[in-house]
């Protein structure tokens, strides 16, 4: 018997820092998944999947726009990693930006917040999104371009 091979995802993820000075360190956008939904109610950097002839940029500047009523300004990519589950090969690909106008809402999700890496680490995140946290966690995310 043979295993069906899981779809393969291109997923984009924004790096978005919380504007104005930091007290106890940088604080970043993240967001939990709705409920009912694959990995339901876990934490991810927000972002989503790049549509057939979209460039990474675009498809985070549009997924964004869509799920958190912002527009982007889309810097560098900054990481990358590949993460299989059961139902789906998902390739992550972080990208920095930052918010160029609007305020964040949670139209795409549960919830969103502002953490340190350190809080997130408290926080039950998406499989693939770990080995990301790790390196922002440990200071080893970098220019990939």
């Amino acid at each position: 018997m043979t295993r069906a091979v899981p779809r393969t995802v291109r997923v984009v993820a924004a790096l978005i820092p919380r504007p104005g000075p930091e007290d106890g360190g940088p604080r970043y956008l993240v967001q939990q998944r709705l409920p009912g939904g694959s990995r339901a109610l876990l934490w991810e950097f927000p972002g989503g999947k790049v549509e057939a002839g979209e460039t990474d940029e675009a498809a985070l500047a549009r997924e964004c726009r869509e799920e958190l009523d912002v527009e982007l300004s889309v810097g560098r990519r900054l990481w990358e990693g590949r993460h299989t589950y059961p139902d789906l090969t998902v390739e992550l690909v972080l990208l920095a930006a930052t918010i160029v106008s609007g305020e964040p809402k949670p139209l795409g999700a549960h919830q969103l917040a502002f953490h340190t890496p350190t809080e997130m680490q408290a926080l039950p995140f998406c499989e693939a999104d770990i080995p990301l946290l790790d390196d922002l966690l440990a200071g080893r995310l970098g220019a990939l371009d």
